[in-house]
């Protein structure tokens, strides 16, 4: 099944034993050598049929022609150079068509790239905007993370000729000599270890959902008590409604549902009772962590920013469904994911209400209780803490803020002060963020444009994200409704403090931290933007409730920055290892 003799012929048996599991029948194959390694496990794979056909031109129709037949993604492989340049017409039909195709095109390593070696041209995106997905794939390695990789970049691939309408996916695989299935000692020895059967056990070829399955999955889902919901980035149109949903899911399942601080969630507490809302505390201590390790994982949208439940995830083998109707992929953990492409609501109308009293919820009772061991020990920590300090606004603010507030949170530090301690409440209150590519560049400018023709709107943010987008100031002057900016100074990047290379000065100071000692009250000044400097957490609290109707005011809370950078560190840990079971 799987081909152990060198990197290429593992990697390349790997990529073919996915696409069989998920229904692949047919491939096309052009002759060449840098393809070699994808030629050899088509050909050796008994399950697929392999058709050689030496025009790739003509190789490439004749798959689309397949695939109208059988309603299925047909692969179609060839070498590198202008030999894929010749499945252009085909994919051009295919996607004008809507035909399912799966272009393999092999290709060069970087080194042998811009230099005149020999069949290399720019594969890179060679059909332009055609395919429904695009993707180069990296080098070949034989660890198991860089496999799974492999895996679901493949699924991926199955997924995005189909889904949400069928057409061309084009996938170019690079790969170093030696082509030939060489032996190489060191890659025979792994398959004494490899985890064969866990590996592809969440594949089958009903993996890609459709509306008509999804009974057959919460059925599963309903004879489980060792589940959770993991509710991650989310900015529903209708957040009430959403919220609403998911706590069906939860009742429904007796499942808790781990709800990052960038979703409605925390805010409509009386809807869910099953909410936790510090499991990245909770699962800093390690036997908590060990001991909570469900069979079933349900992740609506994107993961949560925590890294702390991102690194539990990856260590758990056990299947986690995916709840989004969007095509991409939400798992850059590449763990083994089967994505429902659908929304929450849909799912749930699946769900019969089956409630029986017998059954035993131990689980989640668990998961409740030490979140409120949890929150108790932040509230506790946090009122005692009388400095000025950057994670106790994101905490303040969940217990200060008007209701129905919009809160706009900068990227960094202040969306992982959030995720630590912002608390549960009835405030229903909404959060906005620029998560999409995760950087600080238009943060002013897009908190400016939720708050326009509105009240009750906040930015949080820190002052290099601020200085990032100044110029967002210039609409002042024909500004409505109002923003309060909550400016976080820590004179630099507080984020950097976090990380490994805070420990190296020089550069550390000087090249990330990169202080600007800026003086922001006359900043404020040259905008015309209301000012106020914060010196104590009751001036803080007094500033935020009520809000002003009307206008822009920047508020500067100042603030240590390698001081909460430590506290973080000794902190988080320190609370994490008091929580006991009940």
């Amino acid at each position: 099944m799987l081909d152990f003799r060198n990197v290429n012929t593992l990697w390349s048996s790997i990529l073919v034993e996915t696409l069989a599991r998920l229904g692949l029948t047919t491939a096309i194959i052009c002759p060449g050598s840098r393809s070699t390694p994808l030629t050899i496990a088509f050909a050796g794979h008994n399950d697929i049929e392999t058709i050689p056909i030496l025009d790739e031109r003509s190789a490439a129709f004749f798959a689309l022609g397949k695939a109208k037949k059988i309603g299925l993604p047909v692969a179609v492989i060839c070498t590198s150079g202008t030999a894929g340049a010749n499945f252009y017409p085909a994919v051009i039909e295919a996607t004008e068509s809507r035909v399912p195709l799966i272009i393999l095109t092999a290709d060069r390593p970087p080194e042998l790239r811009n230099c005149h070696a020999g069949q290399t041209i720019d594969q890179v995106k060679l059909y332009g905007n055609y395919p429904n997905w695009y993707t180069e794939l990296a080098l070949p390695e034989a660890s198991l993370p860089m496999l799974e990789y492999l895996r679901q970049n493949t699924i991926q691939a199955w997924s995005r000729a189909r889904f949400p309408f069928k057409g061309v996916v084009h996938l170019n695989l690079p790969f170093r000599e030696p082509l030939a299935p060489i032996i190489q000692p060191e890659i025979v020895a792994k398959e004494r270890e490899f985890p064969l059967t866990e590996f592809f056990s969440h594949l089958s070829v009903t993996s890609d959902y459709q509306p008509q399955s999804y009974s057959n999955v919460v059925s599963q889902w309903q004879s489980c008590t060792k589940g959770i919901i993991i509710a991650g980035l989310a900015q529903p149109e209708k957040p009430q409604l959403y919220c609403q949903a998911v706590a069906q899911l939860s009742h429904r399942l007796k499942f808790p549902v781990l709800a990052e601080a960038l979703s409605p969630l925390r805010n409509y507490q009386e809807i869910n009772p099953y909410l936790i809302a510090t499991y990245d505390l909770i699962l800093r201590n390690p036997k908590l962590a060990d001991q909570l390790v469900p069979e079933i994982i349900i992740q609506i949208g994107e993961l949560p920013t925590s890294k702390q439940l991102r690194q539990w995830l990856d260590s758990n083998s056990h299947s986690r469904y995916i709840i989004d109707p969007r095509p991409a992929s939400f798992d850059p953990l590449h763990g083994k994911t089967i994505h429902l492409r659908t929304n929450i609501q849909q799912i749930v109308n699946h769900i019969k209400l089956d409630y029986n009293p017998k059954k035993h919820f131990f689980y989640l009772q668990q998961w409740c209780d030490l979140d409120i061991q949890a929150q108790e020990k932040i509230n506790q920590r946090m009122a005692s803490f009388s400095e000025l300090s950057e994670a106790k606004i994101s905490w303040l603010l969940s217990k200060t803020l008007p209701n129905a507030t919009s809160i706009y949170l900068a990227n960094s530090m202040s969306v992982r002060n959030a995720e630590f301690f912002w608390l549960p409440n009835n405030k229903g209150i909404t959060p906005y963020f620029n998560r999409g590519a995760n950087g600080i560049d238009g943060t002013l400018s897009s908190a400016l444009g939720v708050a326009y023709g509105e009240a009750n709107t906040i930015l949080l943010t820190g002052d290099l994200a601020l200085l990032h987008d100044t110029n967002g100031f210039l609409i002042n002057n024909k500004f409505q409704g109002h923003l309060t900016i909550i400016l976080v100074n820590n004179n630099g990047g507080g984020i950097f403090e976090m990380l490994p290379i805070a420990e190296f000065e020089p550069p550390f100071e000087e090249y990330f931290a990169t202080p600007q000692k800026i003086n922001f009250a006359k900043l404020s000044q040259t905008y015309d933007i209301d000012y106020e400097l914060i010196t104590n957490w009751e001036q803080l609290q007094k500033t935020l409730n009520p809000l002003p109707k009307q206008g822009i005011r920047l508020i500067e809370v100042p603030t240590n920055r390698k001081l909460d950078g430590k506290w973080l560190k000794q902190n988080l840990f320190q609370l994490a290892k008091d929580l006991i079971f009940n």
